[in-house]
């Protein structure tokens, strides 16, 4: 069996490993709560709101908050709600302009820093590595690029050069094993590996052959 090289970025750095065949490792990765310690896209949504925003949402999202809170509203079904209203008609260039803004000076102090430990293990043994998360591309994908990181993630939708406040192509949270599989053959890992916190993490937890659940191994 044949050894190649390969070079992986760690961070600012490019280390070169080992490759031995074909047999690559997956290591996926859930985002907020999971490598953060907060929900990052609510921290967002804060952020980047208007004050007239900020005053309808008492009264358009606090209902829908509420009912997440008492389990009668899901996790998939608050995060339509709020995301339509927070970007419904908004201009997408402003939306990545914050979006950047938030991936630059907000996320580096709301990473656990176990776990960017841990992404740090899997650069250096030159694993494959893929955030797989509910929230939005706007700013998780210039700190994924930052890190040398796969991501799998929502997008919002774009119509007539407006956002919709839609998702382009569907939730991805609720959906991440069926995410995963469209992006990547599974066959072609030889270990695959999987980070989450929820139950939308459930499904991605089971197609790996280590799982963590709450920073607990429970496979």
């Amino acid at each position: 069996m044949q050894a190649r090289r390969r070079a992986c970025r760690c961070g600012e750095s490019r280390v070169w490993v080992w490759v031995i065949g074909d047999y690559m490792q997956l290591a996926l990765f859930d985002f907020d709560h999971t490598l953060t310690t907060c929900d990052t896209y609510a921290r967002f949504l804060r952020r980047i709101a208007t004050q007239e925003q900020l005053a309808q949402a008492k009264w358009s999202i606090g209902p829908w908050l509420l009912g997440y809170r008492l389990g009668l509203v899901s996790a998939a079904g608050i995060r339509r709600r709020v995301t339509h209203f927070a970007f419904k008609h908004g201009d997408p260039a402003t939306v990545a302009a914050q979006g950047e803004a938030y991936a630059r000076e907000a996320l580096p102090e709301l990473l656990r820093p176990e776990m960017m430990r841990t992404i740090k293990h899997h650069h250096a043994q030159g694993h494959e590595i893929a955030i797989v998360s509910g929230s939005l591309d706007t700013y998780l994908r210039p700190w994924c690029e930052q890190h040398g990181l796969t991501l799998i993630c929502n997008q919002l939708e774009i119509h007539d050069g407006r956002l919709t406040g839609r998702y382009e192509g569907g939730d991805i949270g609720p959906n991440k094993a069926a995410a995963i599989r469209a992006h990547y053959d599974l066959s072609r890992y030889a270990r695959i590996y999987a980070y989450g916190d929820s139950s939308e993490d459930r499904p991605m937890l089971a197609l790996a052959d280590e799982r963590w659940y709450r920073g607990r191994r429970i496979a």
